[in-house]
């Protein structure tokens, strides 16, 4: 009888170990379980960098150009582009838009430059964060940006001046359509007056402001033609001006006054085709988006970048257009464009990534 208590004892006992062993087996692999949760990501295989690209109006085809080119690159180098801007052109929502980022503690940003003390203390407020800051399109460049991309606003003025007078020859009074009284239409007026001021048979008849807007420019350029009828022609400087003013012109009815614009737009296109725009300045967004981009990256890759880097412009008129749409040739916009600013095909000289030349001269504001 004292065996079969004693042999059950044991039997209990063994049992009971058994189920201690069992649970602390199962308690401790959820302990590891755990653990493995809160473990640190593995070093080998960092966060990607958020990107901050902050434009001067949210839709404005020009800069939705610069957002596609910024997200490929930072598709490619394994980023994320986070796109923002106003709706309307507002320049102190720009600066709240930056103020966020840098709150928010963006990797990196890509700005517009403002030309403007309280902005410029903003882009060094996030240099003192240790966040890098590329200017697109229009330099700040009394602040601690790291670098600039885009046109080299006063040549591209220049260019235009040219292309005028190889139009409409060395005598006759030119009307001239800025799109606001930003840095880059300033600079581009300057780099354009260089020009026109060499042959004193030509002279200025009026400068007026469209602030960005076809309805305004056409509106303005129609008050030229009727105040000033013996017009040869009427310059563009924003985007929206050239198929502003041709609307004006055909309006009025003055088939004399050649058209010259900026960019290229569709409507800008189409007015070329019809003979309603002599010609148009082409610049480069999609290629600013993604040269600011690879700036970002070799920058954080520890690589030398240099502060100044200059994208092309060329000249597109109704003969390169057609070739470019005819296989024949490139169209300008995203690609290579059109004709020199001498009138030979090829592209313009005004490209280059090199901290010499027009350093000073580059900035601006957008269109």
């Amino acid at each position: 009888m004292s065996n079969r208590i004693w042999n059950l004892g044991i039997a209990l006992l063994s049992l009971t170990f058994f189920f201690l062993l069992a649970g602390f087996g199962v308690t401790s692999l959820h302990t590891r379980q755990l653990a493995g949760q809160l473990k640190p990501a593995d070093p080998a295989e960092p966060s990607r960098l958020r990107v901050g690209l902050i434009s001067q109006e949210l839709n404005n085809p020009f800069w939705r150009s610069v957002e596609s080119g910024a997200r490929s690159a930072a598709e490619r180098h394994g980023m994320d582009l986070e796109y923002a801007g106003p709706l309307r052109i507002n320049a102190e929502e720009q600066a709240r838009l930056l103020e966020k980022a840098i709150a928010k503690g963006t990797d990196a940003l890509l700005v517009q430059g403002l030309n403007e003390p309280g902005y410029a203390r903003l882009i060094d407020q996030a240099a003192a964060k240790g966040i890098p800051v590329i200017t697109v399109d229009a330099d700040e460049p009394n602040s601690k940006r790291i670098a600039y991309v885009g046109t080299d606003n006063k040549r591209a003025g220049a260019q235009m001046g040219e292309l005028v007078v190889r139009t409409i020859g060395k005598s006759g009074r030119i009307g001239v359509l800025l799109g606001s009284k930003a840095n880059n239409q300033r600079l581009r007026l300057e780099g354009f007056l260089g020009v026109v001021n060499r042959y004193p048979g030509l002279a200025i008849a009026d400068i007026r402001y469209s602030n960005i807007s076809r309805l305004q420019a056409a509106g303005e350029a129609e008050t030229m033609l009727q105040q000033q009828p013996e017009l040869r022609a009427i310059v563009g400087f924003s985007a929206l001006d050239g198929p502003g003013i041709a609307e004006a012109v055909q309006r009025v009815g003055a088939a004399n006054v050649s058209v010259f614009a900026f960019d290229d737009l569709e409507s800008t296109r189409e007015a070329i085709r019809q003979g309603r725009i002599e010609a148009t300045i082409v610049q480069q967004p999609y290629q600013m988006g993604v040269e600011a981009v690879d700036l970002v990256h070799a920058y954080f890759q520890g690589e030398e970048i240099g502060k100044l880097h200059v994208t092309e412009t060329a000249v597109l008129n109704r003969n390169s257009l057609a070739n470019a749409e005819s296989g024949n040739g490139n169209g300008g916009g995203n690609g290579n464009a059109a004709e020199g600013a001498d009138g030979s095909d090829g592209t313009s000289s005004v490209n280059g990534a090199s901290d010499n030349g027009a350093a000073a001269d580059a900035g601006g504001s957008r269109r």
